[in-house]
């Protein structure tokens, strides 16, 4: 064993007293006795040692760190386990619970006053440590910001506070480096090459030696493999392995948020060949079992450039009501749990749709191929057969396994000139399948009823579409007109989603939720402030419902300011994640919800048809009996995804609007405040959709106070303010593509 002489009273993990004279030495205590978390360990381990819990409980009680050796022996370490004592304590380590201090003797983080957490970097060059178990943000120095990155998981301490009273923090230890690989610019002069990273809440240039320069060449995109990261005292190091092109290359912005968001898009040799194993065409034994729907007229209705189709729809007169079937790609039919394509899917979480390519959750022989309901050709199929009242209630459902065979590819172009236009051309060319589509418009306006009576929120937001020139360069930016065909799909969708909650509610299956919570008090409590500034009366008796917001957004429709309006009851709304703790969807106005309909480019989706087919064929183990701490792993993953995914679209649709007005320089546009800040406003282009700054110091001689609460400026001498939804004339001054940045000055005359 690893013992040494006998420690004195004062240094004694035992409180008791220490006996006087020589006293025979007693046998240890076997371990499973003195550690509570034994049988845990001896389940993951063939030869345990003692548990994080157990070295926790000692480092406390003890009240001072201690030496691996004085751990060992006062917790009666085997010698051959020594050196899996080391290796538990590094991980320990690794995961904030103690920290080594300089004489390697370990201590318990909280006892050390030692924060966990998230580093959240800045541009212009100072952070924030967020802490993982909540509590205020510490504000790190550039000085400190030195030592660490962006994403880094760091432990930190308070030091003081800093001029604006905020807690100042000081990185002790980064735990987890966040970027071992980043993408940014070669710059080489006189021999010494850097990369300037592309993200700019990574402030560092790093190093390039001649030796790892590889071919890249002055101002182009690269590729570098941190070898050195930042320590506070050296400039970090990197290796370049991959030249991506030159800087304004087309599709660079693709490539460039790829990389930067570090979004998988290499699929592994297994997945592919797992998918490549499938055949072209859906085989008749594995059709055998399934309800066959093959002659039922069901259609796909999409965007005009969709690859990959979901789901296919038909509805029929039932009595006074509605019988509508949405059949979803069974695609829980070929990727199995635990999969290579499985782990694949899990790791990119969903699809990635940028303007002119799509970065997808499964291979293409699947997305585009056997799980996509295409037109004409027999697929696997999780159907929903819902029975729906005349005022839009879903009064009983069924879920079951079907073949079926979509009878047309719609777009939402063509379905819009047939319903809501009335084309009598559209009407003509699709006269076979006119019944179904008719009753399906009918079923939308009932659902519609249901929606508007239960109190939905339905903002009036605008999107927009790139269009490309031949040479991939943006023609133009327009706006997306979202008609009736686009609302019928969403509501059929919606009402299929919802079975499936109430399903798995019915069944007390845990699974993955779709939960949007209530908006925060604080932010409540600042809309109710901006809107009473405007003489909107909001009041709500006991707990904010989504009924109350759509009562305030029918009140402010058709005002002059709504849009302005629309943008702050927005901003004030939560987003929504994937828990397996359901509190109901507050937007939707639903108890509960979840995603079942888009399973070829959502996980959590696929999940949901894993635990319906298990239900359906009457498995009792599965997938489902994961605990409840792995929902919520897999709960944290996704939402992580789509958020990811989000970002990286929005950085790559920033920098096509940059290179779009690059040529505009000292043109004049109309556009509206969509922000207001103590810098300046944020001004969208009316014609163009794209977005800029008005610099607070361009606005006027005098001094602009922001009024956070009001969305506003105002001038202390004139009097005159700006504030959100303001229609303004700028001019634009400055488009800087590295930085994503567009300047205006306002165009007309400054008092």
């Amino acid at each position: 064993m690893a013992r040494g002489k006998k420690q004195n009273k004062q240094e004694s993990w035992d409180a008791g007293e220490e006996p006087k004279g020589k006293k025979k030495e007693k046998a240890p205590a076997p371990l499973a006795e003195r550690d509570p978390m034994y049988a845990r360990e001896a389940q993951k381990y063939e030869r345990p040692i003692v548990s994080r819990e157990l070295i926790l409980d000692y480092l406390a009680k003890l009240g001072a760190p201690a030496t691996l050796e004085r751990i060992a022996e006062d917790l009666e370490v085997e010698e051959e386990d020594v050196e899996s004592l080391r290796r538990r304590l590094k991980a320990m380590e690794r995961d904030g619970q103690v920290v080594r201090n300089r004489k390697n003797a370990y201590g318990v983080a909280e006892r050390m006053d030692l924060i966990r957490g998230r580093v959240s970097g800045h541009p212009d060059g100072f952070g924030f440590l967020i802490p993982d178990e909540g509590g205020n943000d510490l504000f790190l120095s550039p000085k400190q910001m030195r030592q660490t990155m962006h994403g880094d998981i760091v432990l930190g301490r308070v030091v003081g506070m800093d001029r604006r009273g905020r807690p100042e923090g000081a990185v002790v230890r980064v735990l987890e480096r966040a970027n071992q690989r980043l993408v940014g610019r070669f710059f080489m002069e006189d021999d010494v090459s850097i990369v300037v990273p592309e993200d700019k809440r990574i402030t560092q240039d790093f190093l390039v030696p001649p030796k790892h320069r590889g071919d890249a060449l002055h101002g182009q995109i690269v590729t570098i493999e941190i070898t050195q990261q930042p320590d506070g005292r050296l400039q970090p190091v990197g290796k370049v392995v991959e030249v991506l092109g030159d800087h304004m290359g087309p599709g660079m912005e693709v490539e460039i948020a790829i990389r930067k968001y570090d979004l998988p898009h290499v699929w592994a040799p297994e997945a592919v060949a797992e998918a490549e194993a499938f055949p072209d065409a859906v085989p008749e034994e594995a059709k055998a079992g399934r309800v066959d729907l093959r002659e039922l007229p069901l259609v796909t209705i999409d965007g005009e450039d969709a690859r990959d189709f979901d789901d296919a729809v038909f509805a029929e007169r039932q009595g006074n009501g509605f019988r509508l079937i949405v059949a979803i790609a069974d695609v829980g039919a070929y990727v199995q749990e635990g999969s290579h394509l499985d782990r694949a899917a899990y790791e990119r979480g969903n699809s990635v749709y940028f303007p002119n390519r799509v970065i997808p959750m499964l291979p293409e022989t699947l997305s585009n191929g056997l799980c996509s309901l295409n037109p004409q050709v027999d697929r696997l199929a999780l159907a929903c057969e819902m029975f729906v009242s005349a005022t839009g209630q879903i009064k009983r459902f069924r879920f079951f396994e079907a073949v079926i065979r979509s009878h047309h590819r719609f777009t939402y172009t063509t379905v819009a000139a047939i319903l809501q236009h009335r084309d009598p051309v559209a009407r003509d060319q699709h006269a076979a399948l006119l019944e179904p589509l008719e009753t399906l418009y009918a079923l939308y306006h009932a659902l519609l009823h249901a929606r508007e009576k239960r109190g939905a929120i339905d903002f009036d937001t605008q999107e927009t579409r790139i269009i490309y020139g031949e040479d991939m360069r943006i023609e133009r930016i327009v706006p997306t007109q979202r008609n009736d065909a686009h609302r019928l799909i969403e509501e059929c969708m919606l009402a299929a989603n919802v079975c499936a909650a109430s399903f798995f509610q019915t069944q007390e299956i845990p699974v993955l939720y779709r939960v949007h919570h209530a908006p925060p008090p604080d932010k409540l409590e600042d809309l109710k402030n901006f809107l009473a500034e405007l003489g909107i009366p909001f009041r709500v008796q006991g707990e904010v419902t989504a009924k109350h917001y759509a009562k305030l957004l029918d009140k402010v429709r058709g005002r002059k300011d709504f849009n302005m309006v629309q943008t702050v009851i927005l901003r004030s709304m939560s987003q929504a994640v994937y828990s397996p703790d359901n509190a109901g969807h507050f937007g939707l106005a639903y108890p509960a919800y979840t995603h079942f309909t888009s399973p070829i480019r959502r996980y959590p989706d696929l999940l949901v048809h894993r635990t319906i087919k298990q239900l359906l064929n009457g498995v009792g183990e599965g997938w489902f009996g994961a605990s409840h701490e792995r929902l919520q792993e897999m709960g944290t993953h996704c939402s992580a995804t789509e958020r990811r995914a989000d970002e990286a679209t929005r950085d790559a649709v920033n920098w096509l609007k940059c290179e779009y007005m690059l040529d505009k320089v000292g043109q004049v546009f109309s556009g509206i405040v969509t922000g207001v800040t103590g810098f300046g406003l944020f001004v969208q282009l009316d014609e163009v959709f794209v977005e800029g700054l008005v610099h607070i110091s361009t606005l006027g001689n005098d001094y602009f106070h922001f009024q956070a609460e009001r969305y506003r400026l105002i001038g202390e001498r004139t009097g005159r303010r700006f504030q959100l939804g303001d229609a303004l004339q700028v001019r634009v001054v400055q488009v800087n593509l590295d930085d994503g940045k567009i300047d205006f000055e306002l165009a007309e005359a400054v008092a």
